[in-house]
């Protein structure tokens, strides 16, 4: 929480406020292309391996400057660590994390001082710039930063371009409606947001007691949120079991609120919106392999 969340927050917020976004779009369209460039031929893809994930983590390596190449590596790191987000997480769980960690921070640092002997106009020299600056950023602090930006920047939106490709298939008429007009993107990408929430739990600390629903809480209680809940209340959504993308007013809480509001929404929902709007127009008869799908065990992501 502030005074921190505040330094912390506005070192990182200028390389993606919606300007700087908004200059990614022609470079996010290119590697999308060439994603598909090299699946069409094919007939079939496996959507998550091939394309939502490798979209994302291309783009976040190459705003931090690291290597995209070496993304197979962010994968293993990247489970192991989200899967600690769990409600309850066993021993082996966290003890695999901590490793995933320190690999991870042990793959980082090279690049750190790299970047101090040779600046490049990536994150990374950002944020090493600060950090040397002494009063914004701490060596701890830096390298915090670095992985939260490498697992946030991917995970979730593989799960958006995923689940809002998957409710398209399983809603033909929603997919023909978005292939006769692309301009609803925007909506249909806030309706995928809400109506398969790329995250299903957030972990918080009450900051002062209160009375929820009958429900006594402490301050400092942690507390663990369900927003592909609250994403679908009746008294807050028309019909909110249907994938409507045309719905308007569409207030959803799959980037949080307040001050913590996801830093990534704006970079996430442009990426969003090229991938699956990219796919409908190339790949219009797109559809399931198979109706038996397995979603990832931790249920957090």
């Amino acid at each position: 929480n502030p005074p921190d969340h505040t330094r912390l927050r506005s070192l990182v917020n200028k390389a993606f406020t919606p300007t700087m976004v908004s200059e990614m779009r022609q470079h996010i369209q290119d590697i999308t292309d060439g994603l598909l460039d090299k699946v069409e031929s094919k007939g079939e893809m496996d959507l998550i391996a091939d394309f939502c994930f490798v979209l994302p983590v291309t783009v976040i390596a190459e705003m931090l400057g690291i290597p995209p190449q070496d993304m197979d590596k962010f994968k293993g790191w990247s489970h192991s660590l989200t899967e600690a987000l769990e409600p309850t997480v066993g021993a082996p769980t966290l003890l695999k994390a901590a490793q995933a960690n320190k690999e991870l921070i042990g793959y980082l640092k090279p690049l750190v001082e790299s970047r101090r002997k040779n600046p490049q106009s990536d994150l990374i020299s950002a944020l090493v710039k600060a950090e040397e600056e002494g009063n914004k950023l701490s060596e701890i602090e830096l390298m915090a930063n670095l992985v939260l930006l490498l697992v946030a920047g991917h995970e979730t939106t593989v799960n958006l371009i995923g689940n809002g490709m998957l409710a398209l298939m399983r809603n033909p008429e929603q997919m023909a409606l978005l292939q006769s007009q692309p301009e609803l993107i925007d909506s249909a990408v806030d309706e995928f947001l809400r109506y398969d929430s790329p995250v299903q739990l957030i972990r918080r600390s009450a900051g002062s007691a209160l009375d929820l629903g009958g429900q006594q809480i402490q301050e400092d209680d942690t507390i663990l949120l369900l927003p592909g809940s609250a994403n679908h209340d009746p008294t807050h959504f028309t019909d909110p079991d249907k994938l409507d993308i045309t719905r308007k007013d569409n207030k959803y809480l799959s980037f949080g609120a307040g001050i913590h509001h996801c830093l990534g929404s704006a970079l996430a929902k442009l990426e969003g919106k090229i991938a699956i709007q990219t796919v409908m127009r190339r790949m219009p008869n797109i559809k399931l392999k198979t109706t038996s799908l397995e979603y990832r065990k931790p249920f957090a992501l």
